[in-house]
């Protein structure tokens, strides 16, 4: 493998603000260091999630989050360097994950709007062979939320659900994960008027026009409501006596039960053959991917919340 350079280029804010104003790219950013339990990722897509720019926004500065720092959970790319305590990788490896384990702690200062990152082993798992790179960094934070989500609630074959934004990054997958994963009884999920036709495709059962239809007022209930987009006091509306709803907005309206993902590259690895098979796939939003050098257009478009699936960033640089 080619040696590495000291300097890489990056997306990198130094203050908190919106991602158009804080947002600068710097080609002269030191390489990060790996620790014993790291790789090196020579980056070649990143996926953006809401909680990038809102990172940006300062929202998690509580948690000491130093700046400068380039955002960035996201990441598919090559192992270019391995810790010494590194056994389930080797240079030239594929991958992909969310680099940064726990959502709003500890999180890394150089993340995957970089031409190098680093992430733990245990966050990351060899790249789906039939994904390509763009496909592959728009899964990990959307499909681990969607699973971990369904688990944490304990959805099982036979029950239904009621989607919320499911033409969302998160929704796309918890319509195809409470499907072929699970073995959902029934699915409805909520979109605009233009996107009902991808939940019918995803496998929605029921796609409900949010722009002309209450859901909590349809005559059926169900018996799990995952909220995508914070409504999870009208959604405790649209349940099954016994029913639950899990948000991933918060503040949450009780008794819905809020939820935050945990990085884990043995749950990528779980759901693999469901990737591989087609059963579950990649949802990329159709402006995209945005070339590295429009990262900021990438994310203002993220940023008006009508991203269709994931925004990612390819190629890079």
């Amino acid at each position: 493998m080619a040696n590495t350079p000291s300097h890489i280029k990056a997306w990198i804010y130094s203050e908190y603000g919106k991602t158009q104003e804080v947002l600068k790219f710097d080609a002269n950013v030191p390489i990060p260091e790996i620790k014993e339990d790291q790789v090196l990722i020579k980056v070649v897509a990143a996926g953006l999630n809401p909680i990038d720019y809102k990172r940006t926004l300062g929202y998690l500065q509580s948690f000491g989050t130093p700046l400068p720092a380039v955002p960035g959970y996201d990441v598919a790319g090559v192992v270019v360097k391995i810790g010494s305590q590194v056994t389930k990788f080797k240079v030239g490896d594929e991958v992909y994950g969310d680099i940064n384990e726990i959502a709003i702690q500890n999180l890394k200062t150089i993340g995957s709007l970089a031409e190098y990152t680093t992430a733990e082993e245990k966050v990351l798992a060899h790249k789906p062979s039939n994904l390509s790179f763009a496909e592959a960094a728009s899964l990990p934070a959307a499909i681990l939320t969607a699973y971990q989500g369904l688990e944490r609630i304990e959805f099982s074959a036979g029950k239904s659900i009621l989607v919320l934004g499911g033409a969302g990054g998160v929704g796309t997958l918890v319509i195809q994960i409470a499907k072929n994963v699970f073995g959902a009884s029934k699915i409805a999920a909520t979109a605009s008027t233009t996107k009902l036709e991808l939940l019918r495709e995803l496998g929605a059962d029921l796609p409900i026009d949010y722009t002309k239809e209450n859901y909590e007022e349809l005559p059926e209930k169900f018996d799990v409501v995952y909220d995508t987009v914070g409504e999870s006091g009208r959604a405790l509306k649209a349940i099954k006596e016994g029913g639950k709803v899990i948000t991933i907005v918060r503040p949450e309206t009780p008794p819905a039960i809020p939820f935050g993902v945990t990085s884990n590259g043995v749950v990528l690895e779980k759901l693999e053959p469901y990737l591989e098979s087609g059963k579950v796939k990649a949802v990329l939003d159709p402006k995209g991917p945005f070339p590295f050098s429009q990262a900021i257009e990438a994310f203002a478009h993220l940023e008006t919340n009508r991203a269709i699936g994931k925004v990612v960033v390819h190629p890079i640089p």
